[in-house]
Order: C-alpha cells, then structure tokens, then sequence
C-alpha cells in the first residue's frame, strides 16, 4: 500500500520538476512513510510513498521493466499475483523481485489493457510506456483505491489524493458549485468532476489512456447482477457462500506483517472476525457501554467466544468535534457521513499496533444487506392500486402534518427510479434549490441515477437498487472514508467481500437468497449463523451509529455550529433564514435535522481548510 503522485507531458516549465513531484509527494506521506521513490526526467515525473507491506526489503517504486522502458508506479495489492507471476515467468519474462508491482509490469508487456481481465486485488496505477509514449492508468473493479486527476500546462497532473494536486503549480482551489448542489441530496460527492474545479476522478472499473496528450476513459469493467431466476438448492448455496468467503479471507492475509480486523457489532465484520486466523480486533462506541450507540460489548463479548482479542476506546463529544477538521483534511472533500469521524479513530487506535486492517465493506451491497432494499417487498402490495390513485392519495397526504404511514403512501406513488438515488438522500431539489445561493444546474439527483437505472432495467427493483447503491453510495461514500481515514494513519484497509472473484459469485445470486420478507443478506446471514452466535449473525443492520442528533441538542456543540452558519462564508453559499430555522427546530425537538445540519457543517468546515486558507495542510 502506498501513495502515488506525478505528472506527465511535454510542457516547458520554469520551475524545477523534482522540487515539485518531491513538495507532491510530501502531502500524501501520510499513505507511505516508510520509504518514497522518484523518477523523473523530461517527459514523466513519477512519486511513490510506500507502506512496506509486501517484499519488505524490495518492491520499491516507480519500478522498471529488465529493459528500462517501461515503468510503473501503483498504490494497492494484488492478490493473485502469484499465479499472475508463474503465468509470466512461463511466457519469458524475468523478474527481478517478489513485490506483486513487477507483475503490473510484465502483465502490461504481455497482455496490454487486457492485463486488467486477469487480475485479482485493489489498486490505482500508472504505467508510462516510453516506446509508445503512452500513459495506461486504471482503478480497481469497485473503486476500492482513488485515483484524481487534472490537466495542467499540457501536463497530465495525477495522485492518490486530491491535496497532493493542489501541490502542483498553479493549480486554482476553486469550489465546484455544482458538486456542493448534488452533495446537498446524495452526503457526498457524486459528480466525476471533484469539489475542485477541473480535477478529476477516475471511476471503478475504467482506465485511461493518453497519447500525444490526447485523454480516453474507457470501462473495462460493469458490476451488473443478474440473479439466477431457477436458484440452487439454499444449502448448497450457502455452502457455497461459506467456501467463497473463507478462500477470499485467507487470500486477503497475504502480507510480511501482522493483520488484524476492525469489529462493530454487525453480522459483516462479525463473520470477517470469526474466518481470519489473526488475534487483534479493534472497536470504538460512543456515550456509555450500555448505549444503542457502543458497540465495544457486543465485539467483547463475541471476541472472547471466538478467543481473540478485542482493544477498543469510548470516543468523547469532545474528541469527536475536535477532529472534525482533521478529518476532512484526510477526506480532501466533504462527506456528511458521521461515521467517517469514527473510522478515524478505530484506524488510529489499530494503527498503534499494526499495518493491515481488515474490514467488512462490501457485503451490504454484493449480498443485499441494506434495510432499505426491504422496500420493493413492502410496497409491492400497496402499488398493486392503480398509479393515478397513488399518485393523486399522495399529492393529498403531502400537505397534511407527518402521520405514521405518510412516507409510504409517497413513496409507494412512485417507481424504484423516482424515488431511489442510494443509501442517503438528505435534501429534495426543492430544498436545496431553496436553501443554496449558488448558481445551480437545476440537474436532479434521478437524472445522473438514470443511465444506471437505464443499464439494469429489466432487472428486479432490489438487483436495480444494488446497482446503484455500487455504482454511487459504495464508491462516493463507504469505500473512500475506508481507504482516507485508514491511510490517514498510515494503515492498510483490506476488504475481503469486494472481491472480484466474490462478485462473480453472487451476481447470480437469486434475489430470494438475498433480501425476503424477514431478512436482509438471507444467505449469507445462514452460512454466518454456522460461525457465529446466533443473535449476531440476525442482527439487523445499525450502521456505525453515532450520537450526532444528540450533540445537537446541546449547548456547547450546537454554538459551534450556530457560529459555522452565521459566518461571512456560510452566507456566501446558503440562506442563513433557513440555516437559523434548521438548528432551532432541530433544538426545540420539533424535527430531526441531525443530517441536514450536518452536512451543510462539515461542508463549511471543509471550505476552511481548502479553500479559504493560504496553504493547505494538517489543522492543528
């Protein structure tokens, strides 16, 4: 695991490129501080900070062909690159090392694009191909590592993190507006173009090429489901599910350092913990040990029954505010998901002890876990009334106060594309239209989820919600906190459920083996129940929950906020009215707009560190 940052290109400068990729490079070393590589000469500038996880003495990047013609420069770990290498080494091709980067190398000379087919792991990586004068750059399958980038000068400007871009010569911190106007629905953010004018991210499953200074994305990769309509037998597929996830387990401890787990006290992690061979587990809770919102006595309970080892912390108010900036400065854009701030500190505390983290992202969306997908089942009865009755019960119940059964009759009105975009959905366009003094695209959250919906249309509306839930809320949420806040600590985030091999397994999974009447992750949650105590493997998915409506109420943490929204820079981007009326009838009890308040927040905390400061870096 490291970090990567470069640029590439022609393009005559008056500064000094090494000074530059080395001043890159320095923003990111909290993702490699163990060693850093450059290369540079006057067609490529290449970075590398590592995390020494893999070769421990060798395996030092940017890393060359035997010719010296080809070089590569890769944040991540391939798994099967073992298999990769004897496949190689039998075609002719000599290796100088055991570092799974040489077979990124090798594969690429062989294979070309085609290299991406036959690998099995998470990754980010450029490769320059100096015969060809050819970038290829790539993501992995489900956008595991992030990969930014940014045309400069005709130069080809990429990393591992937005900040180390920001390094580069007159790159402009300017805010993406229409970035913020989709964050304000979807928590974080959606657009390919970043919170930062003109840079970019690369999406899972693609890879670019650049030739004569000539960009092309193309997608390589598409994790459609397609759900067998005959199933097998339940119990072979749960055994099945049970082999599937043992072998990715074992393939992902792979490493010449010790490995540990991260435990809520969630089916996912719980079933993670139970398969890996290693000791230590790491847990963090909130308030008291007793509370909805700590998870450390479930995850004690359960390690003593499985004979490990669990080290956990209670997390503070206080603690928990006081990182706010800190963290955003490791997310590089704002993400209103309170649960990031607690990955901050279960990787700060696994950090104290270890390299490599596993962890249990993935199965919600690959197994159907999410409480949410429940809705096609429950509606199913109600939407069997004709839709201009629907729709005309809902524009009636619209305007009435909130009364239990209200939300389902207006969501039972409209189809899965109306009303789903993902896992969040803090603001209508109308709100936010309302709220935000910005100059607005007026796009709606459903247009950008369309072509999605488009992809998968004649599929079951729970295989169309786990598409999209892949191809947004997984990339844009779950899957950045994990890899940012863990590499924040100089810590490697390994997840076993998104797996290319998993996937390929249970795209086919029948929908009644995933989500029923009764049970979400119905299957997995059987080959669990085999590992687990029963009451773990059935409990319902919480989340990580943390206490943020609660804060709000009080004094001390509200009049942070309260500050926050009446500043000079809050009034540039919202309506202070509305910003005033969201915190009081939040205060008063009368709406819980815990979620709301708090994404406009750590927005604006973020706009301090990014945008209005001089020079970026670490909050004190």
């Amino acid at each position: 695991m490291c970090g990567i940052s470069g640029f590439i290109g022609r393009s005559k400068e008056d500064w000094d490129r090494e000074a530059v990729l080395k001043k890159m490079m320095d923003k990111i070393i909290h993702r490699g501080p163990d060693q850093e590589g450059m290369y540079v000469n006057d067609q490529v500038a290449l970075g590398f900070r590592r995390l020494s996880i893999i070769d421990l003495d060798h395996g030092m990047q940017p890393m060359f062909n035997e010719t010296g013609d080809v070089v590569i420069v890769f944040n991540g770990e391939i798994y099967n690159h073992l298999e990769l290498r004897e496949d190689l080494i039998a075609k002719g091709h000599v290796f100088a090392n055991n570092a799974d980067t040489e077979s990124l190398i090798h594969g690429y000379e062989e294979y070309g694009v085609d290299l991406l087919s036959k690998v099995r792991g998470m990754f980010a990586f450029v490769i320059y191909d100096m015969k060809k004068d050819l970038v290829f750059a790539a993501r992995d399958f489900f956008g595991i590592k992030p990969f930014y980038y940014t045309q400069q000068d005709g130069n080809l400007v990429f990393s591992s993190e937005i900040k180390s871009i920001l390094a580069y010569p007159n790159i402009k911190r300017e805010v993406n507006e229409a970035a913020l106007e989709q964050y304000m629905s979807f928590q974080y953010s959606v657009l390919p173009e970043t919170f930062f004018k003109g840079i970019f991210k690369l999406p899972a499953g693609h890879y670019m090429l650049m030739q004569n200074g000539e960009i092309e994305i193309h997608q390589y990769y598409d994790p459609l489901m397609q759900p067998a309509k005959e199933p097998e037998s339940l119990e072979k597929t749960v055994n099945e599910i049970e082999e599937i996830v043992h072998e990715s387990t074992m393939a992902h401890m792979i490493a010449d350092v010790e490995v540990g787990a991260s435990l809520s006290s969630g089916v996912d992690s719980s079933y993670l913990v139970a398969e890996f061979p290693g000791e230590k587990t790491y847990t963090v809770g909130f308030l008291d040990k007793e509370s909805k919102y700590n998870e450390i006595r479930y995850a004690e309970s359960l390690t003593a029954e499985l004979g490990k080892k669990n080290i956990n912390k209670t997390i503070s108010a206080d603690e928990y505010f006081d990182s706010i900036p800190k963290v955003m400065y490791y997310m590089d854009e704002p993400l209103a998901d309170p649960s990031c701030i607690a990955l901050y500190f279960v990787d700060e505390l696994a950090a104290k002890d270890i390299k490599v983290v596993l962890s249990g992202e993935g199965a919600d969306e690959f197994f159907g876990g999410y409480n949410i997908y429940h809705e096609p089942l429950s509606l199913a009865g109600y939407q069997k009334l004709p839709l201009g009755l629907r729709k005309g019960l809902a524009s009636i119940v619209k305007k009435l106060p909130n009364f239990k059964g209200k939300n389902f009759i207006i969501r039972g009105s409209k189809s899965v594309e109306e009303r789903f975009i993902g896992n969040a959905n803090l603001f209508s366009v109308e709100e936010r239209e309302e709220i935000l003094q910005t100059k607005l695209t007026h796009v709606t959250p459903q247009e950008l989820t369309a072509p999605y919906y488009e992809k998968c249309k004649g599929l079951n509306d729970i295989a169309k919600m786990q598409y999209i839930d892949m191809n947004f809320w997984l990339q844009g949420d779950i899957l950045l906190k994990a890899d940012k806040m863990s590499m924040a600590h100089s810590l490697e985030a390994r997840v076993p459920y998104l797996d290319i091999r998993v996937f390929e397994y249970i795209k086919n999974l029948p929908i009644d083996y995933r989500v029923t009447d009764e049970a979400t992750k119905r299957a997995f949650r059987i080959a669990a129940k085999r590992h687990l105590p029963e009451s773990t493997a059935n409990k319902k998915k919480l989340g990580f929950p943390v206490p943020i409506r609660v804060w709000l109420r009080e004094p001390k943490y509200l009049h942070r906020v309260e500050e926050a929204f009446s500043s000079d820079v809050a009034a540039q981007y919202f309506d202070q009215t509305l910003l005033t009326k969201l915190l009081a009838d939040h205060r008063d009890g009368k709406a819980d707009n815990s979620r709301k308040i708090w994404a406009i927040y750590v927005f604006l905390v973020w706009h301090k560190i990014y945008i209005e400061s001089d020079e970026v870096d670490i909050p004190a």
